[in-house]
C-alpha cells in the first residue's frame, strides 16, 4: 500500500525509530565516499588513510565512554552488536560443553528478545525477569535468578518505548562485588552487557562507572548514518568471534571496513559531552511536558506510559482509550506528522506492544498507545502544531468506535 505525506509541515517526532543524519557528519563522510576511497587492509598510501580514518574515529568514541582502543569493534549496527554478545558467549561455552543461562529483562529490543528465543530452541537457558507498572526491572528479582550456570546479563539502558531508565548502574555494582564470590568458589564470571541505544546521548555513559563489560552503540540514532553501530567489548572477555574471515577488527569481526559509516558513526558520537546533553535534555524537557500537559486539556481518557522522573527526557508514551495507535499514526501521517505506535520494529503488526504487555498496561490501551520521540532538530512550534491537529484526529477515530461513548 502506497502512503502519501504531506510535507507541510513535516513535523518529525519519532527519533526514537532514527534520526536525521546531521550536517556536520555528513561532511566528515563525505571525502571516504568519493577521493579517500582504500582498503583500510591495504599497505599503500589510499588504504593507509581509510585505516587511519578509522582509528581516529575509534579514539573518539574511547575519549566519550572511557575504554581502551582495543576495546571497541565496528558492526553493522546494534542489533549486529547484541547478536555477537549474546550468541558469542553462548557458543563460547558451548563449545567447552558447558551449559549457559543468560537473564535479560521481559521489554528489551527485539534484537536481544529474539536472539534469546532463538538460543533458547539451541539449548540455552534464558530467564526473562519481569518489570513493575514503569518497566523497571528489579535486582532483588535479579538476585534470585542467578544460577552457577549463569554466564550474562543483558539489561538495556533505556526502553525505546517509554523510555524508562534501568538501574544499570546498581547491576553493575552488584555484579562486580557477586563475581568475586563466585571467582572464590570456581565459578565463571558473568558478564553484564546492556544495549544503550536509546540512553547514549541522553544520560552519560562511562563503562568504568556502570562496571559493564559490553554495551551495544548505533550511528542511526544520534544523528549519524543507518548500517553502522559498535560494540564495547572490556579486555578479557571470553567470546566467539562473530564473523570469521581475514583479520579485520582485531580478528574477532571480519569483513572490509565501511570506512565512512565509521567516520560518521565517530563523529557523531563526539557530539555529545556533559554540556550538550544537559542542554538537550532541558530542551526535551520543556516539549515532552508542554505536549503532556496539553494532550490531557485537549483530549479525554489519555494516559501516561511513561515515568516522568525516571526517563530519558525525549520520550513520552501514552495511550488513547478505544482508538488505534495505527489510525492515528495513519491520520497524523496526512498531516505531516511522524510518530510511531509500539516501536518501529513491530509497527507492521496489530499485536500489543510486548513492553506495554510486560508493565501491565490493560490491553485496550495498549492497542492505542502512540510513542513520542523529541531529537535536537524539534522545535516548539512542533508540538503547537500536534496539539493543534491531534485532538480532532482522536475525535475522529472516536466516533467510529462502537466501544467508546
Amino acid at each position: 500500500m502506497e502512503i502519501k505525506i504531506n510535507m507541510e509541515p513535516n513535523v518529525y517526532l519519532d527519533n526514537n525509530a532514527t534520526t536525521r543524519i546531521s550536517q556536520r557528519v555528513l561532511d566528515t563522510m563525505m571525502p571516504y565516499l568519493t577521493d579517500k576511497f582504500g582498503n583500510p587492509s591495504t599497505l599503500y598510501y589510499l588504504g593507509q588513510e581509510a585505516k587511519e580514518a578509522i582509528e581516529s574515529s575509534r579514539q573518539k568514541i574511547v575519549d566519550v565512554i572511557g575504554c581502551s582502543n582495543k576495546e571497541i569493534f565496528f558492526t553493522s549496527g546494534a542489533t549486529e552488536s547484541d547478536n555477537w554478545i549474546l550468541r558469542g558467549i553462548y557458543n563460547y561455552n558451548r563449545l567447552r560443553n558447558k551449559k549457559s543461562h543468560i537473564i535479560i529483562s521481559s521489554i528489551e529490543h527485539h534484537a536481544v528478545l529474539n536472539t534469546c528465543k532463538v538460543l533458547e530452541k539451541e539449548g540455552l537457558e534464558v530467564t526473562f525477569l519481569s518489570v513493575d507498572k514503569f518497566g523497571k526491572v528489579s535486582i532483588e528479582d535479579l538476585k534470585k535468578s542467578i544460577k552457577n550456570e549463569t554466564v550474562l546479563v543483558s539489561i538495556m539502558a533505556s526502553n525505546n518505548e517509554t523510555g524508562i531508565i534501568e538501574p544499570i548502574e546498581d547491576i553493575g555494582n552488584f555484579l562486580c562485588d557477586y563475581n568475586k564470590t563466585r571467582e572464590k568458589n570456581g565459578l565463571d564470571k558473568i558478564y553484564f552487557h546492556s544495549d544503550v541505544v536509546q540512553a547514549f546521548g541522553k544520560i552519560l555513559i562511562d563503562v568504568n562507572k556502570f562496571n559493564i563489560d559490553s554495551m551495544s552503540f548505533s550511528g542511526h540514532k544520534i544523528y549519524g548514518p543507518k548500517g553502522i553501530g559498535a560494540l564495547y567489548l572490556k579486555q578479557g572477555t571470553r567470546i566467539y568471534p562473530f564473523m570469521t574471515g581475514g583479520g579485520q577488527e582485531f580478528f574477532k569481526r571480519a569483513g572490509t571496513e565501511n570506512v565512512a559509516s565509521i567516520v560518521g558513526l565517530g563523529e557523531a558520537m563526539s557530539f555529545f559531552n556533559k554540556k550538550t546533553i544537559s542542554d538537550l535534555n532541558n530542551k526535551y524537557s520543556f516539549m515532552r511536558e508542554k505536549l503532556w500537559n496539553g494532550l490531557k486539556e485537549k483530549i479525554r481518557d489519555v494516559y501516561l506510559n511513561t515515568d516522568f522522573q525516571n526517563s530519558v527526557s525525549n520520550t513520552l508514551n501514552v495511550s488513547f482509550k478505544n482508538v488505534e495507535g495505527e489510525g492515528i499514526v495513519l491520520l497524523l501521517n496526512k498531516k505531516g506528522v511522524s510518530v510511531s505506535s509500539g516501536s518501529a520494529c513491530t509497527s507492521g503488526s496489530l499485536d500489543i506492544s510486548h513492553v506495554l504487555k510486560a508493565m501491565g498496561v490493560n490491553s485496550v490501551l495498549a492497542q492505542g498507545s502512540i510513542r513520542f520521540s523529541f531529537g535536537k532538530y524539534n522545535k516548539e512550534e512542533d508540538v503547537d502544531y500536534v496539539l493543534e491537529v491531534l485532538p480532532p484526529i482522536v475525535e475522529k477515530l472516536r466516533s467510529m468506535s462502537p466501544l467508546y461513548k
